[in-house]
């Protein structure tokens, strides 16, 4: 009885102190919004796990937002810095809920990840060195100005 008492008394207090907060402006207002499928190219360069993660999670999300859809939706993330040691082979067992989460949302066909072949040359890695799910590009500076100027994508960085 003292614990449902004690909660009763809190849930006031924080209920009177939200009310007595200033708010010139009101209260901020959600838009109810059908977003249409379209073709997103996402450019990452990061050594941040943490970073990568939000990408993947944004792309995730967006690919939700779009049903899903093969047909009109296209989502490609574009590596080309330090991230590229995670899609290394050699580092899966250090990486690996990172690339399990990575390659799941290559399954569906609407998001693909490109990896910029210079760089990954430039961190030591061939094409066999990178795991199977990942697409190598001659060059990702080029990839992204392709897929904006030539396939119409939008740019999220």
């Amino acid at each position: 009885m003292r614990y449902v008492l004690l909660m009763f008394v809190l849930f006031s207090l924080c209920s009177t102190a939200t009310a007595d907060i200033p708010a010139p402006w009101g209260k901020g207002e959600v838009m109810d919004i059908d977003y249409k499928p379209q073709k997103v190219v996402y450019d990452v360069a990061t050594k941040n796990v943490g970073h990568l993660t939000s990408v993947l999670d944004r792309a995730s999300y967006l690919s939700t937002i779009y049903h899903a859809d093969p047909f009109d939706a296209s989502i490609v993330i574009v590596l080309h810095g330090d991230e590229i040691n995670f899609f290394a082979r050699k580092n899966y067992a250090k990486y690996k809920e990172l690339m399990q989460r990575a390659e799941s949302l290559t399954v569906g066909g609407i998001i693909s990840i490109r990896m910029c072949r210079i760089a990954a040359k430039g961190h030591g890695y061939e094409p066999q060195d990178i795991h199977g799910f990942v697409k190598l590009v001659p060059m990702a500076d080029a990839e992204l100005v392709r897929l904006q100027t030539e396939e119409g994508y939008a740019y999220m960085r």
